[in-house]
C-alpha cells in the first residue's frame, strides 16, 4: 500500500509557554549548574575529550565542570535541521522546524496479544509484527524500536530488533537500547550494508540513536562511547532527560528544566567537541513523581507543560527536539489513556516538537497495546487536522455556493460540497452512531481497533526486505555474537 506520512506541517496554532526571559534565565542557570556542579561522564574517552577543550575533570568522580562559553561555542557547532532518512526517500523525514512526526517508542518488555488478549514477554516476532502494523499506518512516520526481543541473546537483543524492523519496513529506524560500542560498531556496519556503505549512510541516515541521561546530572558511560561511534559514522544521536520533580530534580518546574537542560546539552556539547557538525538532537520525556508513592506518572499537568518548554528550549538551541508525548501511565486503553496522549500530544505539537514518541505503549512505556497503537494513530489524525487550522481565502469563504443555496435546500449536491469534502476530518474509532445501534451491539473503539489490528496482521505482508541483504544482516549479526561468545571464553 502507498504511504502518505501524516505528520504536522506548519502548524496555524501555537501555544508561548516561556518568554524569552524565561529560557535566557533557564539557560544561565543551566550553565552555572555544569560549571559549578558540573556533570558525571563516567568513561575515559569522554573525559579524555572534555579536559582536551578545557573542561576541569575529576578522574576519581568522573565529574566534569565544563566552562559555560565552550558549552555555548560547541552546541553552536550542531546542524540546526537534517533528515532522518529512509530506506525508501519518499518517505524521508526532515528535521527542519516546521514538522512534528509520531513515531513508536520504548522497547517495552510486555505485549498484549492481539489475538488472544494475552498479556506475555515479547519476541523478536513481535518487534516484526509491531513493525508491520506500524509500517501500516500513516500517522506513523518512523519507527522507534517498540518492544524488547527477549528471545535473543543480551548482547546482540538490539540488533535482533533493527533487522526485525528493516525487513519488514522502509521507513526510519530510531534505538534507544544500544549502550555499549561494540554493539553501535555493528548497527553502523548493518545500516552501512542495507544503504550502500559509509559514505552514503553519512548522506542519507537511515538510522539515528537516542541515549537516555543518568539523572541527576549524569550520564552512562556505555551509552556516551556507543554515542561516539554514532556520532562518527554520521548518525543523528540524541540525549534523553527523564527527570522527575522531587526525586531526580527539584519539585519545581523550572529546577527541573534546569538538571534535565545540563543533562542534555553536556552531552550535546561532547558530541560536537568530538565531531564539530555532526547531527544532534534534544530529548526530553520529564514528568513529577507521584507524591504518595513515588512512582512514575507517565502523564499530568507537569508531563504537559514540560512537553511544550523542553521545545522551546531545544529552540533556543537550535537543534530538533524529540519528546516523549505518549506512553501513557494508564494500564489499558481507557479514559486515563486518552486524557494523557491526547492533552501531551497537544502541547508538544502547540511548540512544533520535531519528533513525538510513544504510540501504543501503555503503564509507562512497559506494555505494547495493539489497540493504544491504532487509538494514539486516531489521535494523532485529530491533532494534524486540528493544527491545519482554519484556512481564510476567497474559495473557502464560499460565498457563491453561498449565494447559490440562499435560505433553502442545503450544500450537499454542491459541487464545492464535492470539491472539499476530502478535506474533513473522517473518524475511524469514535462512536458516532445512533444510541439504540449501540444499545443493540454495545461495542466500541477498543474492539473496533482490536479487529483491525487483526486484520492488518493477517492481511497486511508489505514487501520484505531483499534476501540477499536480509542475509547480510544475519550474517553481520552471526558475527558479533561468536566474537562475544569468543571473549567470554578467553575472559573466563
Amino acid at each position: 500500500m502507498p504511504h502518505e506520512i501524516k505528520s504536522v506541517h506548519n502548524p496555524r496554532i501555537h501555544l508561548e509557554i516561556l518568554s524569552k526571559k524565561d529560557v535566557q534565565k533557564i539557560h544561565q542557570a543551566t550553565l552555572e549548574v555544569i560549571e559549578s556542579v558540573g556533570i558525571r561522564f563516567p568513561s575515559h574517552k569522554a573525559l579524555d575529550i572534555l579536559e582536551a577543550h578545557h573542561a576541569k575533570v575529576d578522574r576519581q568522580s568522573m565529574v566534569a565542570k565544563i566552562p559555560g562559553h565552550i558549552v555555548e561555542e560547541y552546541i553552536s557547532k550542531a546542524p540546526p535541521k537534517y533528515i532522518l532518512a529512509a530506506l525508501d526517500p519518499k518517505l524521508d523525514l526532515p528535521l527542519d522546524g516546521s514538522y512534528s512526526h509520531l513515531g513508536t517508542d520504548g522497547c517495552g518488555i510486555e505485549i498484549i496479544d492481539a489475538f488472544s488478549g494475552e498479556r506475555r514477554r515479547t519476541t523478536k516476532k513481535d518487534v516484526s509484527d509491531v513493525a508491520r502494523v506500524a509500517d501500516y499506518l500513516d500517522e506513523i512516520a518512523f519507527h522507534w524500536v517498540p518492544i524488547s526481543a527477549q528471545d535473543c541473546p543480551p548482547y546482540s537483543r538490539s540488533l535482533h530488533e533493527l533487522a526485525a524492523i528493516w525487513q519488514v519496513s522502509q521507513k526510519h529506524v530510531q534505538t534507544e537500547s544500544i549502550v555499549n560500542e561494540d554493539e553501535m560498531k555493528v548497527a553502523v556496519e548493518m545500516a552501512a550494508a542495507l544503504v550502500g556503505g559509509r559514505e552514503t549512510l553519512r548522506k542519507r541516515p537511515i538510522l539515528s540513536i537516542m541515549q537516555c541521561t543518568t539523572s541527576p546530572l549524569g550520564h552512562d558511560g556505555g551509552s556516551l562511547e556507543a554515542a561516539l561511534v554514532a556520532a562518527e559514522a554520521g548518525l543523528p544521536i540524541g540525549f534523553m532527560t527523564m527527570t522527575s520533580c522531587a526525586t531526580t530534580a527539584p519539585v519545581t518546574l523550572a529546577g527541573n528544566l534546569v538538571v534535565g537542560n545540563a543533562e542534555v546539552i553536556s552531552a550535546l556539547a561532547l558530541m560536537q567537541m568530538a565531531y564539530p557538525g555532526c547531527p544532534v538532537y534534544y530529548a526530553a520525556a520529564q514528568t513529577a513523581a507521584d507524591l504518595r508513592s513515588g512512582a512514575y506518572t507517565g502523564g499530568g499537568p507537569e508531563d504537559f507543560l514540560f512537553g511544550a518548554a523542553t521545545n522551546v528550549l531545544s529552540d533556543f538551541y537550535d537543534v530538533p527536539l524529540s519528546m516523549g508525548a505518549f506512553a501513557t501511565g494508564a494500564k489499558e486503553p481507557n479514559w486515563q489513556a486518552g486524557v494523557e496522549n491526547s492533552l501531551s500530544a497537544f502541547m508538544a505539537v502547540s511548540t512544533l516538537s520535531d519528533m513525538l514518541l510513544g504510540a501504543g505503549l501503555l503503564h509507562g512505556s512497559r506494555i505494547l497495546s495493539y489497540e493504544m497503537l491504532l487509538l494514539d494513530a486516531e489521535i494523532w489524525s485529530i491533532l494534524c487536522a486540528t493544527f491545519d487550522g482554519i484556512v481564510v481565502n476567497e474559495e473557502n469563504l464560499a460565498l457563491e455556493v453561498i449565494r447559490a443555496v440562499g435560505h433553502s435546500g442545503n450544500y450537499l449536491a454542491q459541487k464545492h460540497t464535492k470539491q472539499h469534502m476530502k478535506e474533513r476530518w473522517i473518524t475511524r474509532f469514535m462512536d458516532r452512531r445512533p444510541y439504540n445501534v449501540w444499545e443493540e451491539k454495545r461495542d466500541g473503539p477498543r474492539e473496533w481497533a482490536r479487529r483491525e489490528a487483526q486484520r492488518i496482521l493477517e492481511q497486511y505482508h508489505p514487501e520484505p526486505l531483499d534476501e540477499n541483504l536480509c542475509r547480510e544482516l544475519d550474517d553481520i549479526i552471526k558475527a558479533h555474537e561468536r566474537r562475544f561468545e569468543e571473549q567470554k571464553t578467553i575472559t573466563s
